[in-house]
């Protein structure tokens, strides 16, 4: 078992009038046996007597016997413990004082062992001059302080700290020695033992002390309350150790711990610099700034590797922070240019992409930076800043631009542990900031592509009256699948459309944006609803066809499963036409406030196999509101497939009844009150309120299918047109009018239909029973025929042809102030 032992031990002090006596002869065997060595270890004398004393030892101390004794006969005896085997075979810890016996005038000597049991004993007891080398000889500091806090007692090793020699110290407070230091809180601390008794333990202080006033000192301190006899207070005792290198090394680990979790959170590069400059203070510096290049700010490509030259380091402060409320040592506020003398410190780091370090600056060297606003004072000694160090800020091999920190009110200097610390939570940030100029890259390419591919703003027409919401689920990027249009159509109709692309971000959009296009395109043809969306099914089954041996792409697979409805209004006869892929819950608001949900016939999603896609055509009162949405805007309570159909409407429904100043307005609505502030999903909300035509600015005629009927038909059209006012139209019109009917007649058989709207631009519609549709040629000169509908293209906006269940119509649309010359 594990023994101590000290040799040194005042005789006279050894105090042994209980012990057991024992007498060994010259071969260290047992000699003499008393009774209380028998009560003590349980042997009789007849059976220890002649034997060796190590037969008695526990094992481990037996081995020690022969160097025991050689130290015996040395040093004239030994004092120390050892482990007595007891008779039954448990150890017996015994403190044993080994002294000559009477020494003989020859011969070897013989020993007196006087044997004490001291299992469960604190320790020896011994002598004040030993306890007093003891305390004095520490390495730890350690003083006494009466109840008044003044000392009367403290060792060397207290000198260590400051203060002078201990007898310089009796009768002064703490305060008095070491005015550097918070003597009311270690004071406090004090006072708090006395008075309650409770020792305070590892209570570290950080200060500066006398032995080092121009740095921060860490201590650990522990106090006790000493008690006289009467169990009185009369003073505390307490020690003090030096842990200035464990202190820092905490701090060094706290601090990029801290960098870990704090830096990098966003990905906004303006936020993440004052991340950087927020975890710098107050750890490690009292003043922090962060200079970036504008190109970084901007999401730009910076030059790789260090600078050359000082007119390619165009810096703006991106972020600063200080242990001063309100940072009053920037001269340069956040955003603002700054502006460094060309051969500053700042910018031969930069340029170098060296870091560097100053342990105490030139008080009444002027601050680095130029151009200050204000004319306000700028040297070192007016910001009160002595000591510095500036770090590159560089990543992946491209400067960003630099970090500079700043002592204040720390008199310490930055050291080469500070820099080192200092280039480890910069090249955290480094990375964050250069993840973030990637990504304020990429996104601003995808917003602009965002922006190409939604509607700027919503076209002018009088079918309708239209409003929209729309609200990416990727709330970082602002981008989605979601998409929604209004897009003009001949005869003064409109089509409104809502679509939804599985996934969010920015191959979404790509996939978006290539759906939106070919709606838009197969609009320009004319087609009903449910052909459009035909048509589209087919392009996205073909482009899914052909991605599916490679990657995936988002103009391909990523399209697949897409939902569109597709809905067409007439604002002369007030009948509106949709159809559906995958999703559609539309909504009608009658101008009553009454809210219906029109069934449509279910549709496949795009590029997934199923029936045909069929179309509904139902009325729509002047002043009601068609409400058409993605599958997002409900999707708060779950995804579709998992939501009850009926409590979606019954939850759209009970919305949509709620009034609002305008279409606007009630549109945001609706999106605020089903919608949270983090969208599970992309939302799309299009509101179109129904408009009529009035009777009198449309008028239709049936025609016969005779040649006779054009110069009929040519006179009705002038009066008609002076009617409406647009008598500058009638030499135009006339010809449109004449060319489309004997087209008619010469091409077609049957009945000819003409109508005359008067809209935004003046609409003339020939219909007959011919699917056939005409093509424009370029005549030569020698060509006796031809030119009909070249003329009518010339003289024209827009012309075209769309096919009805019965026949078709040629279409031509004019300027109600006249063509263009």
């Amino acid at each position: 078992m594990a023994t101590s032992e000290e040799s040194g031990v005042a005789r006279r002090r050894f105090d042994m009038a209980d012990a057991a006596v024992v007498l060994l002869d010259a071969r260290m065997a047992v000699a003499g046996w008393t009774g209380d060595a028998e009560r003590l270890f349980g042997y009789r004398r007849a059976e220890v007597v002649g034997r060796a004393a190590a037969e008695l030892l526990m094992p481990e101390d037996a081995e020690r016997l022969p160097d025991l004794t050689r130290r015996c006969g040395r040093n004239g005896g030994w004092t120390g413990l050892l482990a007595v085997r007891h008779r039954d075979g448990h150890p017996v810890v015994t403190t044993l004082r080994v002294v000559p016996a009477v020494e003989a005038a020859e011969g070897p000597p013989r020993w007196v062992v006087l044997a004490a049991d001291s299992t469960g004993a604190a320790g020896w007891d011994m002598s004040r001059s030993v306890l007093e080398r003891l305390a004095s000889h520490s390495p730890i500091g350690i003083a006494i302080v009466d109840a008044d806090l003044r000392y009367v007692w403290s060792n060397a090793a207290l000198e260590q700290f400051g203060g002078g020699p201990a007898h310089q110290r009796i009768g002064k407070r703490l305060a008095d020695i070491q005015p550097g230091l918070n003597a009311q809180a270690l004071e406090a601390v004090m006072r708090q033992v006395l008075e309650t008794g409770e020792a305070v333990v590892g209570y570290e202080h950080v200060g500066t002390v006398r032995s080092a006033p121009h740095r921060d000192t860490a201590h650990a301190m522990s106090f006790t309350r000493l008690d006289d006899d009467h169990g009185n207070p009369i003073g505390v005792y307490y020690t003090v150790v030096d842990v200035t290198e464990r202190y820092r090394a905490r701090q060094r680990l706290t601090l990029l711990d801290q960098a870990g979790k704090r830096l990098g959170r966003t990905l906004d590069v303006m936020q993440t610099a004052q991340e950087l400059a927020d975890v710098a203070v107050p750890g490690l510096a009292d003043f922090v700034t962060v200079d970036l290049l504008e190109t970084v700010l901007e999401g730009g490509e910076p030059v790789s590797g260090p600078l050359s030259g000082t007119d390619a380091v165009p810096l703006r402060r991106a972020g600063h922070q200080s242990v001063n409320e309100g940072v009053p040592e920037a001269v340069v506020e956040i955003g603002e240019v700054a502006a460094y003398l060309a051969e500053a410190p700042p910018i031969r780091a930069l340029t170098g992409g060296t870091s560097w370090i100053e342990e105490r600056l030139d008080p009444l060297a002027p601050e680095w930076a130029t151009d200050i606003a204000g004319d306000r004072a700028a040297t070192f000694l007016d910001l009160g800043l002595h000591t510095a160090m500036i770090v590159p800020v560089r990543a992946r091999g491209t400067m960003l631009g630099i970090t500079t920190f700043f002592r204040r009110h720390r008199q310490d200097p930055f050291d080469q542990d500070d820099l080192g610390l200092a280039e480890e939570v910069v090249g955290r940030a480094a990375l964050s900031l250069d993840n973030a100029r990637r990504y304020t890259r990429e996104r601003d390419a995808a917003l602009v592509l965002q922006r190409h591919l939604l509607p700027h703003r919503l076209p002018e027409q009088d079918a309708m009256e239209v409003a929209a919401c729309y609200r990416p689920a990727d709330e970082l990027t602002g981008l989605g699948g979601d998409w929604f249009d209004v897009i003009p159509l001949s005869g003064a109709r409109v089509a409104l459309v809502v679509g939804d692309v599985v996934g969010h971000g920015i191959e979404a959009a790509a996939a978006m944006g290539r759906l939106r296009a070919a709606v838009q395109t197969l609009a320009d043809l004319d087609l009903p609803p449910e052909e459009v969306l035909a048509h589209l099914d087919d392009l996205v089954d073909r482009a899914g066809y052909e991605d599916d041996s490679a990657a995936p792409r988002a103009d391909g697979v990523r399209a697949k499963g897409a939902s569109c409805l597709y809905a067409v209004y007439d604002p002369v006869g007030g009948r509106c036409s949709m159809a559906a892929a995958g999703h559609g819950l539309p909504a009608i608001v009658a101008p009553d406030g009454t809210v219906d949900f029109p069934e449509l016939p279910p549709g496949p999603a795009l590029g997934v196999s199923g029936p045909p896609f069929e179309s509904v055509e139902l009325p729509l009162a002047e002043g009601s509101v068609l409400a058409l949405c993605t599958d997002g805007l409900l999707a708060a309570e779950g995804p579709a497939p998992q939501r009850d159909a009926a409590a979606d409407r019954e939850r759209l429904r009970r919305v949509l009844e709620r009034r609002a100043p305008s279409l606007d307005d009630r549109c945001q609505a609706v999106v605020e009150a089903l919608v949270p502030a983090r969208p599970p999903d992309d939302v799309v909300l299009l509101m179109a309120r129904a408009r009529r035509l009035d009777a009198q600015r449309t008028v239709s005629w049936e025609l016969p299918s005779d040649p006779a009927a054009v110069a009929d038909v040519r006179k009705r059209t002038s009066r008609q047109l002076c009617e409406w006012g647009l008598d500058e139209l009638t030499f135009t019109t006339e010809l449109v009018v004449s060319e489309l009917v004997t087209n008619a007649i010469r091409h077609a058989s049957g009945p000819i239909r003409l109508r005359l709207i008067m809209s935004r631009t003046l609409v003339c519609e020939v219909w007959d029973a011919s699917p056939t549709a005409p093509h424009l040629r370029h005549p030569k000169t020698t060509d006796e025929g031809g030119r009909g509908l070249f003329l009518v293209s010339q003289f024209t906006q827009r012309w075209g042809t769309r096919y009805t269940q019965d026949g078709k119509i040629i279409w031509t649309e004019q300027s109600l102030t006249g063509p263009e010359i």
